[in-house]
């Protein structure tokens, strides 16, 4: 695996050599100025507005019937399709480690983008017959399972029949590579309208792989005749094929560009040029629909992004989003709009958290990554959102959706009484983080009034709700919050700038203390009460740091902010510390499991009620 990783890296290196430091207009290109700081995980970006982010799967050793019945820990690569009203997720897992056999692939589904199924398995493993070799590898398969890799998940045909599709790897050693064309091959079935699934066929072998030698039969041999179109279909088309360049045999007469540039996706330009686009930022345009490509791909200028995927596609109203990690780590997760879908001008993000990594493994990387949305022809939800999925930490796997138009600031004051507003709509203005141990929703309160939920039952995660304001030096902010308890969790309100620099910080503590942020130390306000409203007024101008605090119409004393700011932008409500763990000097490999990873804690609760904001 080193080796090859190392052929790549020279691919790499001599495309981006052939791109010049001034660039054409009729290139992907980044013009903004903006840039991250991965001393911190949201990279000091701006959010999106609106973004939900949501984990839709939590990996679990410890009890594998809370997770997807296995107790794999590896779990990453996820595809996005949308389908007969339906969201499907396909993502590869392995027992421990990356490319460590045994190895599977699943599915997930949702028809709302909210509540997801348990994952299900569509390519179970399989075992690599005994005796099985590889040119260059002194290993010889016994008893060895194969592992999944797969750049391709899914597929819809012009008679809107869902395929997905998984690749059977082989990987010899622990330095080996399922994805050196030299694994078993391609495996597909269809998605039922009913939810269930189609026999598994092969549907393309690599060299030295045929029906004689493998466990399932040609999709060729398959009596539903749509199904053999289908297939014929999806292979005829250059753009899907070229998803299948890693793990399908280097020579393949399939592949329209034989190059060691890795993880493609593409967009159309409204000219009907495609826009290709590999790991590394690397970029191409082909004339011809993907018949043909230039001799060398260029590395998209002033784009950052290293070995983790980029996404591209055209948005609902006719724009263009890349969605990546814009660094030499993955994280954060973030976002460039463009007009024309080739000058990238901004720089926001989507998922700025890294999750605990609860479980080591071969190659486990932490933050948000391997990002992929609905390619063209796999199904538009009805919502005009863009969609997104990626592991998290190669141990968890989350979707987010990013309203259309993408907006990074608000003109109007806050005015939200979750009672009152329309159901579905009242987070619109919101971004939330939501592991599934410590989600965040609209629930109903204690009094039986709607209002937006944090609960926390997740010792390594935490639940989090983000306000963006309209850009304020002073501001009068009001909500209502009822603690479900007094002794345990613990609920952060913060006021931030566009950076995420907090300067104010309030806390619902574990011990029954309302406090405060005050340099070094906390300070004690109140006590306060579980299961009891709590009207929070506070005032603050941020050239003289003061700010004021009334609880319940009773004024608490002035205090000054903990760090200095030029502007508030947000507010941020979150059950739990922040994180500045991992950082830019990590160790790149963890190799430890945490302790009660699958164990959850006793949960807490917090409602608010209502948020309002207001100059003064």
């Amino acid at each position: 695996m080193k080796i090859l990783k190392f052929k790549y890296l020279l691919t790499v290196v001599t495309a981006i050599s052939v791109a010049t430091i001034t660039y054409a207009q009729d290139t992907v290109h980044y013009s903004g100025n903006t840039v991250v700081n991965v001393d911190y995980h949201h990279g000091q970006l701006t959010p999106v507005v609106g973004v939900h982010s949501q984990q839709i799967f939590r990996a679990n050793r410890e009890h594998p019937e809370q997770a997807e019945g296995f107790g794999f820990t590896y779990n990453h690569a996820p595809m996005l399709a949308y389908w007969k009203n339906t969201f499907y997720v396909e993502y590869l897992s392995d027992k421990v480690g990356e490319s460590v056999p045994p190895g599977q692939t699943l599915v997930i589904t949702s028809k709302d983008g909210n509540t997801w199924s348990k994952p299900t398995v569509v390519f179970p493993q399989y075992k690599i017959p005994d005796g099985t070799t590889k040119p260059g590898n002194p290993g010889v398969a016994k008893d060895l399972m194969s592992v999944m890799h797969q750049r391709m998940g899914f597929y819809t045909s012009k008679l809107n029949r869902l395929l997905v599709l998984g690749f059977y790897g082989i990987v010899l050693d622990a330095h080996d590579d399922p994805n050196d064309g030299l694994g078993i091959g391609r495996v597909v079935r269809e998605v039922l309208p009913n939810g269930k699934y189609g026999p598994i066929y092969f549907i393309h072998y690599n060299p030295k792989w045929n029906e004689s030698n493998t466990s399932y039969p040609f999709y060729k041999k398959s009596k539903d005749k749509g199904f053999v179109q289908a297939c014929d279909e999806l292979m005829a088309n250059p753009l899907m094929m070229m998803q299948w360049v890693e793990e399908t045999d280097r020579k393949d007469p399939l592949i329209p560009l034989h190059k060691e540039y890795k993880a493609f996706n593409y967009y159309h330009l409204p000219d009907g040029r495609v826009v290709g686009l590999w790991k590394n930022a690397l970029t191409a345009i082909s004339t011809d629909n993907g018949k043909t490509w230039p001799q060398n791909a260029a590395r998209a200028p002033r784009f950052v992004n290293a070995t983790a995927k980029i996404w591209g596609q055209r948005t609902s109203d006719g724009k263009y989003a890349t969605v990546y990690n814009p660094s030499e780590f993955r994280w954060p997760l973030a976002l460039s709009v463009s007009d024309d879908g080739l000058d990238y001008k901004n720089l926001l993000v989507v998922n700025g958290e890294i999750s605990t990594m609860r479980y080591g493994g071969n190659y486990k990387s932490y933050g948000p990554q391997y990002v992929r949305g609905i390619i063209e022809g796999n199904g538009t939800p009805p919502d005009g959102k863009m969609w997104v999925t990626y592991s998290m930490n190669k141990e968890d796997i989350w979707v987010s959706f990013i309203p259309v138009p993408i907006a990074s600031t608000v003109s109007e004051h806050a005015n939200e009484d979750f009672n009152k507003l329309p159901a579905g709509h009242e987070l619109d203005k919101w971004n939330t983080f939501s592991p599934q141990w410590s989600p965040v929703g609209i629930e109903k309160a204690p009094d039986g009034t709607k209002s937006l939920s944090l609960k926390d039952g997740d010792r390594f995660d935490y639940a989090k709700a983000e306000r963006v304001v309209p850009v304020s030096k002073k501001l009068e902010t009001e909500f209502t919050v009822t603690p479900a308890q007094n002794n345990t969790g613990m609920l952060d309100i913060e006021f931030q700038d566009e950076k995420g620099q907090a300067a104010i910080r309030l806390s619902f503590d574990s011990t029954g203390n309302f406090r405060a942020k005050a340099g070094y130390r906390y300070k004690n306000f109140m006590k306060y009460e579980a299961g009891k409203a709590y009207t929070i007024k506070l005032k603050f101008n941020v050239d003289t740091r003061f700010y004021y605090v009334n609880v319940n119409g009773k004024d608490l004393s002035p205090s000054l902010f903990f760090a200095p700011v030029n502007s508030i932008s947000r507010v941020v409500f979150r059950t739990g510390d922040v994180r500045r763990f991992p950082d830019a000097d990590t160790p790149t490999d963890q190799s430890y499991d945490l302790p009660k990873a699958g164990e959850p804690v006793k949960q807490a609760a917090f409602y608010i009620k209502s948020f309002t904001t207001k100059p003064y």
